[in-house]
């Protein structure tokens, strides 16, 4: 059986393809050529066929790219069925409102809270999948590394950079917030945190203890005040009370 094989004229535009960063286009004219029963199609087919293998592609490390710098602890996260189960007592058209990242596009926060193991950071990562899948731009870390980082970047004197790279991001995602030493300097940091993405940007804050009881781990009522205040305001609730998701029992 005789094997096909692309032309000089046809290499020479896979060539100039790939030449123009078009590999994608490239890869997908030279399976069309090579494919015996490519002729079948028409054009108009053929043509969507190369663009659209391209702009997959690109899509693909775009998004590749967004979620290395996410940092995200459940990376492959979804809302999958298991949301819907009874047991979990989730406002699932909330959940499913909120994954259209228009809260994101508001500048609107998310508080998340709940009891331990009822599926927070999971829920939260999964929400930050789908802006990511928007090209929002997200960092999910942990409250108290993100006390330790503002403390190195203090140390390294590279503070400023550091703080402007989170006022930066659509989404900050903060989790196990309470789980964390709130003294006065820290209460400071993360009122800079706070406030330099207030009705700018998004940030979810993901915690065991319910809202109510956030001013007690400040060590300053003043700071307190003014943290919670741009926290909370305007922000969308999600409670999360249901069985625990780590025992299958």
């Amino acid at each position: 059986m005789q094997t096909k094989e692309l032309s000089v004229k046809e290499l020479q535009l896979c060539d100039r393809l790939r030449q123009m960063k078009l590999s994608g286009m490239a890869d997908a004219f030279e399976a069309q050529i090579l494919d015996p029963n490519g002729d079948l199609k028409s054009f108009e087919d053929r043509i969507s066929c190369i663009v659209n293998h391209e702009w997959e592609l690109r899509y693909n490390k775009k998004f590749a790219r967004f979620m290395k710098k996410a940092t995200l602890r459940y990376p492959s996260a979804d809302l999958d069925d298991t949301l819907y189960e009874p047991d979990r007592l989730i406002d699932t058209g909330v959940v499913e409102e909120l994954a259209t990242c228009h809260w994101i596009e508001e500048g609107r926060n998310l508080l998340i809270t709940g009891a331990t193991g009822a599926g927070k950071s999971y829920l939260a990562n999964a929400l930050c999948i789908s802006a990511l899948r928007r090209f929002h731009s997200c960092r999910y870390i942990r409250a108290n590394t993100l006390m330790n980082e503002m403390d190195h970047a203090k140390l390294q004197d590279t503070y400023l950079s550091y703080m402007n790279s989170l006022a930066r991001l659509d989404l900050l995602v903060i989790d196990d917030f309470g789980l964390m030493d709130l003294d006065l300097n820290k209460c400071r940091d993360l009122f800079e945190v706070i406030d330099s993405r207030d009705n700018l940007r998004s940030t979810m804050i993901v915690s065991q203890l319910p809202v109510s009881s956030w001013y007690e781990l400040f060590s300053d009522s003043t700071y307190a005040d003014a943290c919670l205040d741009r926290m909370i305001h305007k922000a969308y609730r999600l409670e999360l009370n249901g069985k625990n998701m780590r025992n299958p029992r």
